[in-house]
């Protein structure tokens, strides 16, 4: 009888290092720029525009064009299909300006040299004309210039408002500034085409949805998509920026190795990248929100106006999204929210990780302070007040029930473990003791809705083969961008299999493995690829149960996987010797796994529906210190509890919570984006634009899973998602910003910081408390 193997139980829930870290300390992960080129492989770049909004009169190229290294010029008239590589159905968002600039930092052209160099240099030689145009830079500036929306805005309404605000006995109105966010990925935008006979083109692309890219490149070229094969094995950091931004790259690749015959790269500068690409939206919220003598809300109403820029792209699903997330998690017993999603000329905002929900989340956060200094309560209590399941009251604005409400207790958990109320009475302890340093403290939480809110793309491929050696090739249609969902993966597929991780070969993700693929986005990556794959190995499983029955003569319920291989009857089967036999019996060994997220539905036009699969939940305690000379402070401690499920490997998700929570913490603080009188980005490099870096990271940095939680829907391996709802957490940060600023004014004044709470914006807040303070 043969005797079970050790088999490493590198598997699903197990904590297992990323499959790229070792190459990614070694310099080993291989990017598309350090793919080997193709002999005699061409470069291309664009040319931008340096007007924000223009006619455009004449463009001279012969300078371009007779520059050394060059090749040739593309243009609109290059393009033998769409001129347009927008997501959106209103195809407004060209390959090249056609007419009209609408934003400083346009491509009108591309150069294609024999190196980058010379393209990049030929590039700057065009001879512009240039009709000025009005223009419109930011969200107020539009709204009173009444500018058109850019796509359908969205209300969710449910309860009387008018009636609400009408028979409460507090009222607060306002309004705040929400700045927006570059993407700032350690790999910018690159892609690189090699043709092939006929219409044929293969495209290396660093995109977060192959099958889009696919599309567009198929649009441009006036060709089916069939033709197109997209590869991508991973790329340095996408955080959304790569679920769009890369069709126009991808597309000039695609068109010059098919007018030339030759491979093409293209891939930016910093700067141009950081200008010609679109950022996370900037929105300013208004609102009016009627609550009582408790502080419990009774009736919200709050307009969401976002800078949408040029064209549509993602704007609407990101501003739908806000909306969803306007509520946090707070039961409004009436509410109306509504979507401003603005035109301005400026470069074409797109996804972010959060999607719009952490916008909506941090309106929500500002109204619930506004009330807690109003009462001179702690904004916790505000908070605990208005939680979903308070009163049972559990029905969000868009009318789903929220049936997994977990956020009584992962607060009550981390207000114990982190000691906050001790904490919170020696921060007010120090700032009445302290003329110059002030400290601020709060606890805030996030519930965060998981599913694409547009239902079509809640569905995922796989592809499974299982060699006669017992090896495992995967392939699905998620892409990995540093996140982990690869090794996630494969863990799913070992668990499934019984076998060692070393049996699993990770494939890059291509549209010729896996069609009409969905973005990796909404955190939905794990949940949908790790469910696909699931399937593919269940009907290999089904076939090889049904061939060891035959083999080894038993009944198929005799037959039972095991680490390692099989139980059947009285002999165990490795794996390897399972397949190999199955082999020679002609057992099909591969199969195409499918799945799709049941229970959702939303119909938009109504604003109802069940748009979310699940919640996630989490909360942090942020304290900070201030300068109230310079406006200078530090982030002292965070401790963290958050809510990922049955965590399919714990190593990974820590780490996305600790890394959502620092780049939420520089967008709520250093992260600011800046235009000019004239439209012109101003901080397009590192000089200009401040990321975290490590000394930003607390000193005190204690961050736990809620282990006890498990999805009580069947997620693969009743596990939550953790790419975008940990970004959240950084709320605290500015809440406890926001308390250190009050506390020169005796917590009387509500200090309604904007965002980022940069070191200025902290300054001139303690100048405004102790103003209004004085009266």
């Amino acid at each position: 009888m043969n005797k079970h193997p050790s088999v490493p139980r590198t598997q699903m829930h197990e904590a297992t290092r990323h499959d790229s870290g070792p190459k990614h300390v070694a310099g080993a992960a291989e990017y598309i720029d350090d793919i080997v080129e193709p002999a005699g492989t061409m470069h291309a770049y664009l040319g931008l525009s340096q007007s924000a909004h223009a006619q455009i009169v004449d463009i001279d190229l012969s300078a371009v064009r007779t520059a050394p290294g060059v090749i040739g010029v593309l243009g609109i008239e290059d393009i033998p299909g769409h001129n347009d590589v927008s997501p959106s159905h209103k195809h407004d968002e060209p390959v090249f300006a056609d007419g009209v600039v609408q934003f400083w930092g346009q491509p009108m052209f591309a150069v294609v040299g024999e190196t980058r160099e010379a393209a990049r240099r030929a590039a700057q030689l065009a001879k512009v004309e240039l009709k000025p145009l009005p223009f419109v830079g930011d969200v107020r500036t539009a709204q009173a210039a009444g500018s058109k929306l850019v796509t359908e805005p969205l209300k969710l309404e449910r309860g009387d408002v008018a009636a609400g605000l009408a028979a409460a006995p507090r009222r607060v109105t306002g309004n705040m500034t929400i700045g927006g966010q570059d993407h700032f990925y350690l790999e910018g935008q690159v892609a690189m085409a090699i043709p092939g006979e006929d219409e044929d083109v293969t495209v290396f692309s660093s995109t977060q949805h192959p099958s889009e890219v696919q599309l567009m490149v198929a649009n441009v070229l006036g060709i089916q998509q069939h033709a197109v094969t997209v590869n991508v094995r991973r790329m340095g950091g996408g955080f959304g920026g790569k679920e769009t931004q890369g069709n126009l790259f991808a597309a000039v690749a695609a068109l010059s190795a098919k007018k030339w015959k030759r491979a093409c790269k293209i891939r930016p500068d910093r700067d141009d990248d950081m200008s010609a690409t679109g950022k996370r939206h900037d929105f300013v919220v208004d609102y009016d929100v009627g609550y009582d003598d408790t502080g419990k809300i009774l009736a919200v109403d709050a307009v969401y106006g976002a800078r949408a820029g040029f064209s549509s792209d993602l704007s609407g699903p990101v501003t739908d999204r806000a909306l969803f997330h306007a509520d946090n998690a707070y039961w409004y017993p009436a509410v109306r929210v509504r979507s401003e999603p603005l035109y301005t000329n400026t470069v074409s905002n797109t996804a972010f990780r959060g999607f719009g929900g952490p916008q909506g989340m941090l309106a929500a956060e500002r109204w619930i302070e506004d009330i807690a200094y109003a009462l001179d309560r702690d904004p916790l209590d505000i908070r605990k007040a208005n939680f979903y399941g308070t009163d049972d009251n559990n029905i969000t604005p868009y009318h789903q029930t929220v049936g997994d409400n977990i956020v009584h207790r992962i607060v009550d958990e981390l207000e114990q473990s982190s000691d906050y109320q001790a904490r919170r009475k020696a921060v007010k302890a120090h700032n009445e003791s302290s003329n110059v340093l002030k400290k601020g403290i709060a606890l805030t939480t996030v519930k965060f809705g998981i599913s694409f809110t547009a239902t079509w793309f809640n569905q995922a491929g796989a592809l499974v083969h299982v060699y006669k050696d017992g090896s495992i090739h995967l392939s699905h249609g998620g892409t990995e961008m540093g996140q982990g969902l690869f090794i996630k993966v494969a863990q799913v597929l070992a668990d499934a299999f019984g076998v060692g991780l070393d049996a699993i070969k990770i494939m890059a993700t291509s549209t010729g493995k896996v069609p009409n693929t969905s973005a990796t986005a909404a955190s939905s990556g794990s949940d949908l690829n790790g469910m696909a794959a699931y399937d593919a190995a269940r009907q290999i499983k089904e076939r090889l149960v049904v061939h060891a029955a035959k083999i080894y003569q038993c009944a198929e319920e005799a037959v039972l996987w095991v680490p390692g291989g099989v139980q059947a009857g009285d002999e165990f089967v490795p794996f390897n010797s399972l397949v190999a036999s199955a082999y020679l019996s002609r057992v099909q060994l591969s199969a195409t796994g499918f799945y799709t997220t049941p229970k959702i539905h939303w119909d938009r036009a109504t604003g109802r529906g069940h748009p979310f699969y699940y919640f996630a939940y989490g909360a942090a305690v942020s304290e900070v210190t201030i300068d109230t000379l310079t406006g200078e402070y530090q982030v002292d401690r965070v401790d963290i509890l958050h809510d990922v499920g049955k965590s399919l490997n714990p190593a990974v998700d820590m780490g996305q919570i600790e890394g959502g929570f620092i780049q939420g913490m520089g967008w709520l603080t250093t992260e600011e984006l800046v235009w000019d009188d004239k439209g012109q980005l101003r901080t397009h490099a590192p000089s200009t634009y401040k990321i975290p870096l490590a000394s930003d990271v607390p000193p005190i940095f204690n961050v736990e899973l809620a282990e006890w939680s498990v999805n009580p829907e069947p997620t693969i391996g009743r596990s939550k998602a953790v790419g975008e709802p940990p970004l959240m957490l950084a709320m605290s940060v500015v809440e406890a910003l926001s308390m250190a600023v009050a506390s020169v004014g005796e917590y009387r004044i509500a200090p309604r910081l904007d965002t980022p709470v940069t070191p200025e914006r902290v300054l001139m807040g303690c100048e405004r408390v102790r103003r209004e303070a004085r009266g």
